[in-house]
């Protein structure tokens, strides 16, 4: 907190609420949660989990679990859709332009992801959590996106 204003920064303020959105997740190995933002408003959310109108691990279970599938790796093996994903179509859904937004994000994006935010026109990706995937830096990088690692204690040392 910002002792002058007692007020959070609005990287702690958008990195708060993707954090709750997270925990709508309906994944049984990791809760991510995404928000869109534009112009210091959140233009949609997204969290991990089965597409709507569909069972999902909680209930069936998880395959990738049953077959010791290390993190990162074989994504087609999943019921879910990622955060980002999730809030990418959350936007497109309901017609709202993402270009130029920033992405905020528990977890830094996957390449699967990074490709789907660049194609969004996603300029900035602010996350807490690493994962492992040079690939998704990599175009990122070269994209030109922004990727900036929020570090909650840091985060709260330089407000």
């Amino acid at each position: 907190m910002n002792p002058e204003t007692d007020r959070p920064s609005w990287d702690t303020y958008f990195m708060d609420i993707t954090t709750l959105v997270a925990k709508r997740t309906t994944c049984l190995r990791r809760a991510v949660g995404a928000i869109i933002v534009k112009d210091k408003r959140i233009l949609s959310t997204g969290y991990n989990g089965a597409p709507s109108h569909i069972r999902h691990c909680r209930e069936v279970g998880c395959l990738r679990e049953q077959l010791k599938v290390p993190s990162g790796q074989r994504h087609e093996l999943c019921r879910g859709i990622h955060a980002e994903q999730n809030a990418i179509i959350q936007a497109a859904f309901y017609g709202v332009s993402i270009k130029d937004a920033t992405l905020y994000c528990t977890t830094q994006p996957c390449s699967i992801c990074a490709k789907m935010l660049i194609n969004a026109g996603i300029r900035k990706i602010c996350y807490q959590s690493g994962y492992a995937d040079p690939m998704a830096t990599e175009m990122l990088a070269e994209a030109g996106v922004d990727l900036i690692h929020l570090n909650p204690s840091d985060q709260e040392a330089a407000e």
